[in-house]
């Protein structure tokens, strides 16, 4: 069993109306196959064989059609006590997921939304950093500093301000490595964007979610022909080239195309 680092992103899933459709969807995108849970409706989704993800039928119509994001921990009781001591809430406290492991999920003093999880049975994703499977999270917020220091207290990650990966962004971004590790961009799970007044007020915080592709025009091409829209279109970035996605229900995420090394 893969084991997570403290605070490491570990999982991810998306809640959808209609979990067949997002089966076709993500499947026809990522070659992704599944497996139905027994008599609950989720499925796990698997890349080359191996766990990536999970696609969820809503509960309930009003809850938000999203991808979210899950942080490791070994002591989930400690770390929602850590949420409520830095300004945070929680949304859903810890629960058992059967043998699988302990799951919460809370918010931070931005409103973005994000999952706890402390492994029993399933540690996480058993493929990451290659294409089908996950490759980065971000949380995109109007609170910077507040946010920052939520993050540094709750999951103990230190933050690195970086330049912007977008053209014509007008805040710096900050990536995140996890405690014990040295800090900067060869060590970062994840990363803080901002929000700016270029967005509509309305616009919520929100942690982004990003697949690994081995060809970013080609993934937003097959998204955009499976019922897809294209929220950011390929960009390069110093990372490599990516593309902001919805599926065909309005779930979020990204994709992105690992740059090659120096020619």
């Amino acid at each position: 069993m893969a084991v997570f680092a403290q605070s490491a992103p570990c999982w991810v899933d998306v809640q959808l109306a209609d979990l067949e459709a997002g089966k076709r969807f993500y499947g026809g995108l990522f070659g992704w196959t599944f497996h139905a849970g027994d008599g609950l409706p989720f499925a796990d989704a698997y890349s080359d064989g191996r766990l990536v993800a999970a696609l969820a039928a809503k509960r309930d119509g009003r809850m938000p059609t999203t991808w979210g994001v899950y942080f490791s921990t070994d002591d989930i009781l400690a770390t929602v006590a850590l949420v409520r001591r830095a300004g945070g809430r929680m949304i859903t406290d810890p629960v058992r997921a059967g043998a699988a492991g302990i799951l919460a999920q809370a918010a931070d003093p931005g409103g973005a939304v994000f999952g706890l999880w402390q492994a029993g049975e399933r540690a996480g994703f058993e493929k990451r950093n290659a294409p089908g499977a996950f490759c980065w999270t971000e949380v995109h917020t109007r609170q910077p500093e507040r946010v920052d220091a939520f993050y540094e207290e709750v999951l103990g990650f230190q933050g690195t301000d970086v330049e912007p990966a977008a053209p014509g962004a007008a805040e710096p971004f900050r990536v995140w490595s996890p405690a014990g590790t040295e800090r900067g961009e060869g060590t970062a799970v994840g990363g803080r964007a901002v929000i700016t007044d270029a967005f509509p007020e309305m616009l919520p915080s929100f942690f982004l979610t990003y697949f690994a592709v081995a060809d970013c025009d080609r993934a937003v091409e097959t998204a955009a022909r499976l019922g897809g829209r294209i929220t950011a279109p390929p960009l390069d970035i110093p990372y490599g080239r990516m593309a902001v996605l919805q599926d065909d229900q309005g779930a979020a995420f990204a994709v992105l195309q690992a740059a090659g090394p120096p020619a």
